[in-house]
């Protein structure tokens, strides 16, 4: 990325902030009521205090812990069963009703389920967030794994290979783009649904913690909760890109983008104007001979 791609990323953060800080220490009231949000300053200042006591980082603790075993089985259950439905007629028919129903129920309101199923709360907050990223992982899966070309396939069945070769050389694979694009989108739903279940039945994580915050009207605390699962949001979905660019660095990647018009008017301005080649001397004309 370009330097000048960071600077306008940056500004426009410092320009959201200062927004914030402008209509809060002015007591905006006009449709929208800013005189009870706490200013940019106290949020910081409240931060700062967070970040020295012991309860703010056990409750980051629990809420990575909950969401890094809740999004790993959905990552695992989802490519396994994403693959084999789209592989396996079989598959599709037993799984396949069973996906399409449940995958329109949201993953919190399966909470009541989680506390009468489950012996403890920490199982159902897993429970839950493992349920919210699993869909997206499945659907991508399926999708991504559809899509592939045939040719490959009986490539290695001409040469001789079986049906577990074809599916660690060729579908798997083949079909790794798909597979991270859901597995990018199952992590953020995993942060909201691990939050939320936090909010309702956990007793830690950040999302308890915001929840408290608010009761005892602590709204700085409320904002330092939010600022927090923005950060490990931001965090957890970059290193899931991250590993999904190393995992597919085989992949040809698509051609850069063409340089805009304004560029190539720059680049002809600062390129000096050909010199024209001389032209050649003409041939020496020859004497005709006599005519006898």
């Amino acid at each position: 990325m370009s330097a000048g791609r960071r600077l306008v990323r940056v500004a426009s953060l410092a320009a959201a902030l200062g927004l914030w800080q402008l209509l809060t220490a002015q007591d905006v009231e006009l449709w929208l009521r800013f005189g009870q949000f706490p200013t940019v300053g106290e949020v910081a200042s409240a931060f700062g205090d967070r970040l020295g006591t012991a309860p703010y980082w056990q409750d980051l603790g629990h809420s990575l812990r909950r969401i890094v075993i809740g999004f790993v089985l959905a990552a695992v259950l989802g490519v396994a069963a994403g693959t084999a439905i789209a592989r396996s007629r079989w598959a599709a028919d037993l799984l396949g009703p069973l996906v399409e129903v449940a995958r329109p129920v949201p993953a919190i309101a399966l909470v009541p389920v989680a506390i009468l199923l489950l012996p403890t709360n920490e199982q159902g907050i897993v429970f839950i967030t493992c349920a919210a990223a699993f869909f997206p992982v499945l659907v991508s899966t399926r999708h991504a794994v559809r899509a592939l070309t045939p040719v490959w396939e009986e490539a290695v069945l001409t040469l001789g290979g079986g049906r577990l070769r074809v599916l660690f050389s060729v579908v798997l694979p083949g079909a790794l783009p798909g597979i991270f694009g859901g597995l990018s989108v199952g992590i953020g739903v995993g942060w909201i649904c691990v939050i939320s279940a936090e909010m309702i039945s956990g007793e830690y994580g950040v999302g308890y913690r915001t929840w408290q915050d608010y009761t005892v009207v602590d709204y700085p605390g409320v904002f330092v909760g939010m600022a927090t699962i923005g950060a490990l949001g931001w965090l957890t979905s970059t290193a899931v890109e991250f590993l999904g660019r190393r995992a597919t660095a085989w992949l040809p990647r698509p051609p850069e983008r063409a340089p805009s018009r304004a560029a190539r008017r720059a680049v002809r301005a600062a390129t000096p104007p050909a010199t024209p080649a001389p032209a050649p001397l003409p041939a020496p004309a020859r004497d005709k001979e006599p005519v006898s």
